[in-house]
């Protein structure tokens, strides 16, 4: 018998490779962050609550219509020394028109996501950190953040270099302005 080469697996391919084949408890999620592999529980009701505010919201009132994704998975660029991040956002939007989400796989790339939305949760962190940095280095045009310990929502603009250069932040119970495609402001009056 004679043994064929193989390509060689570097380290990055292999940890890909394992996190595509754990198995996650129901209600978990599992992503792949930073070279890391991030497994969070299920969450709370107030972490839902705003979520779901912000869907209604987007629904009725933005400027494009608007298709909705809970836990989409999303395949973003990293560092080359690392595997690609594998995140799953709160929320991902993008046009209906796009029809983005149609036959897509369970980790599909981030080309045309609009926005994405993380609500703080057991890893307050991780969202306003390594998420932020993995959704513009993915090249999302928008991150919306709303930070429970804070009691604020930032809005991340214009992804440039692995980071965002620009946020716009309020307090719960006032209005933060969400640009095109979606036009209009988000109220937060009913997170307080």
């Amino acid at each position: 018998m004679t043994a064929m080469p193989h390509d060689s697996l570097t380290r990055a391919d292999i940890l890909v490779e394992g996190f595509l084949a754990l198995g996650t408890p129901e209600g978990f999620r599992a992503e792949l962050i930073e070279g890391e592999i991030v497994v969070t529980p299920p969450p709370d009701g107030d972490h839902e609550k705003y979520i779901s505010r912000i869907l209604r919201q987007v629904i009725r009132k933005s400027a494009t219509d608007m298709d909705a994704s809970g836990n989409k998975g999303l395949k973003m660029a990293s560092a080359a020394e690392r595997p690609r991040n594998h995140v799953i956002p709160d929320l991902t939007f993008a046009p209906v028109d796009a029809d983005l989400f149609a036959g897509a796989d369970p980790w599909m790339p981030g080309d045309g996501v609009v926005m994405v939305l993380e609500v703080t949760s057991s890893r307050p962190n991780a969202d306003r950190e390594t998420e932020r940095r993995c959704y513009a280095g993915g090249g999302v045009p928008l991150y919306l953040l709303v930070d429970r310990d804070t009691s604020t929502v930032t809005l991340f603009t214009d992804p440039e270099r692995g980071d965002y250069r620009e946020l716009h932040a309020v307090p719960f119970g006032k209005p933060l302005p969400l640009p095109a495609p979606f036009g209009f402001d988000l109220e937060t009056a009913d997170f307080l």
